[in-house]
């Protein structure tokens, strides 16, 4: 599994760790790490809408914190549970530039194996690296 929790880190509030052996594969890592917070089960939420998602940042940690954040208004604003299935990220002058491609479902009380509900991302402790293995994540989020 390429995400763990950190149960020492945050006891009201929920935190993991993501990696990959790209940036690409760990920002997929920390969606189905955020996500899985939610639903007990990711393979319960089926493939029936798309949305593409962009965010733009000068740093790469704040990136990510955009990206999860993009998830959690998702499911917020449009009652929406989606994983990320592909993304890339390019430099553009200044500016780091995600393209995501994400799928789901509408959230379904009864299909869903509900946990707790993810209300934000927190920067406390937040932290992106590039490791020796590839690169890691830690994040906690608001429950």
């Amino acid at each position: 599994m390429p995400y763990e929790y950190l149960d020492e880190i945050a006891t009201a509030d929920a935190a993991f760790k993501a990696s990959g052996d790209t940036l690409e594969e760990m920002f997929i890592a920390a969606c189905d790490a955020t996500m899985n917070v939610m639903v007990g089960d990711l393979e319960t939420i089926a493939h029936e809408q798309q949305r593409s998602i962009s965010v733009s940042s000068d740093a790469i940690d704040m990136l990510l914190f955009e990206l999860l954040q993009e998830l959690i208004y998702y499911k917020d604003a449009e009652k929406l549970l989606l994983r990320v299935c592909r993304l890339s990220i390019s430099r553009q002058d200044e500016a780091f530039i995600l393209q995501a491609d994400a799928h789901g479902e509408e959230l379904n009380m009864h299909k869903h194996d509900l946990v707790v509900d993810v209300k934000a991302v927190t920067l406390h402790r937040f932290r992106v690296e590039q490791t020796p293995e590839g690169w890691e994540a830690t994040v906690i989020v608001d429950i």
